[in-house]
């Protein structure tokens, strides 16, 4: 028998700026989700301006269930749309 974690795959993207890199990133922590991790968060400066903008990308880490069958094949077929198999072992 095997035995799989799986969370659901859901990202959120969140506009912020600010006149320094750590007042961006203050901005983009204080607009995480609940459930939520910060991947990624390009920088950028427009042209003849001061201020950095970003696009915080937020990645879900919470939700995970745990589903078991007897090959890899049915537990591949066990995972529904919209998740992600994280790990798998034999049980």
């Amino acid at each position: 028998m095997l035995s799989a974690v799986i969370r659901p795959v859901e990202t959120v993207a969140v506009e912020v700026s600010g006149g320094s890199l750590a007042e961006v990133y203050q901005h983009l922590t204080a607009q995480t989700p609940s459930g939520f991790d910060l991947a990624k968060a390009p920088v950028n400066m427009a042209a003849g301006s001061s201020d950095l903008t970003a696009v915080g990308t937020f990645t879900r880490v919470d939700g995970t269930k745990t589903i078991e069958a007897a090959d890899m094949g049915t537990l591949k077929a066990l995972v529904p749309d919209g998740w992600r198999m994280l790990c798998v072992w034999r049980s």
